[in-house]
């Protein structure tokens, strides 16, 4: 069932931070400015955001559209829905980066959950730059987003870790790994599948409804080709958000506070629309078509 438009109402944040991304690329590339010389400071400034409880209907739909049990959420919030309110506070920790910021893409996360969220109470989120990685080919940012409630405080912890690919010779990219191809992760050949997923063609349009996260490659179909992708890809997180509730649902028993600790990557664009399993190796935990095949998402959990 397509989720409702009425939710983009309820995107304030997040669509302000596209907004803000949409005004970065036109003061580069059309009114010529300059971006910011030399390194920049890491810790980055705490930028805080006190925010409104999230609907009761945001929540329940959002819980039902990633295959989880809106039941298993008593006034509190999913910890895999931090995206929703966490995004448009964390995207202001980019702003003076000398990076194209429009081109950032989520590569994967960490949770720290140290309690429930309550819904009912207003959110103070803080978010800073912690890390920075830049090879000259790539940076990989990490921004620290915190979540608190007035009887909550520091419930979540969580690192979004993000990647702009940068301009690079490929030559000397070449030479300097030996031309070898990179690495692909695999689901390993004796992982236990946990659950399977059917993702229709338009999840990436109602995870955006619901997130605010309205990255044209998961939408437009002319976006994500010019992107160099076949058709639109689901979000990472909407990865990372079925492989938690499938973990819930066929692992801990519907016990939604069992998660304290998740750790994940995305590493392979899951193109819409899409089947894939869930597969467990222990502690590990990986998204992909098929034991010993590809795997869109690899990370690890503690309970």
């Amino acid at each position: 069932m397509p989720v409702s438009n009425r939710h983009i109402l309820e995107q304030g944040a997040a669509l302000g931070a596209l907004g803000r991304a949409a005004w970065s690329t036109i003061e580069s590339q059309v009114l010529g400015k300059k971006p910011s010389k030399g390194a920049p400071q890491v810790p980055g400034r705490i930028i805080e955001a006190t925010l409104a409880p999230r609907s009761a209907e945001l929540i329940r739909d959002y819980v039902k559209n990633v295959g989880g049990d809106p039941g298993s959420y008593k006034n509190t919030l999913p910890p895999h829905f931090f995206p929703q309110w966490g995004f448009g506070v964390a995207s202001q920790t980019f702003e003076g980066l000398p990076y194209p910021i429009t081109k950032i893409l989520n590569v994967g996360c960490n949770l720290d959950i140290r309690a429930p969220i309550p819904a009912n109470e207003p959110l103070t989120v803080t978010a800073r730059l912690v890390d920075i990685d830049d090879d000259g080919r790539r940076a990989v940012l990490t921004t620290r987003v915190t979540t608190s409630t007035p009887s909550a405080k520091d419930a979540l912890i969580a690192d979004m870790i993000a990647m702009v690919p940068l301009k690079r010779d490929k030559s000397s990219e070449k030479k300097s790994n030996g031309g070898a191809k990179k690495e692909v992760s695999r689901v390993p050949d004796d992982a236990t599948e946990l659950a399977f997923f059917d993702v229709h063609a338009n999840a990436g349009l109602d995870f955006a409804k619901l997130t605010g996260d309205f990255n044209p490659i998961h939408w437009i179909k002319p976006a994500a080709r010019a992107s160099g992708f076949p058709n639109v890809i689901l979000h990472g997180f909407g990865t990372m958000a079925r492989a938690i509730e499938g973990l819930n649902r066929n692992l801990f028993a519907g016990d939604a506070t069992r998660l304290k600790k998740w750790s994940c990557r995305f590493t392979k664009p899951l193109v819409l629309p899409a089947k894939a399993g869930l597969y467990t190796h222990g502690t590990d935990v990986f998204v992909g078509v098929a034991a010993g095949g590809p795997a869109y998402l690899v990370g690890s959990y503690e309970v």
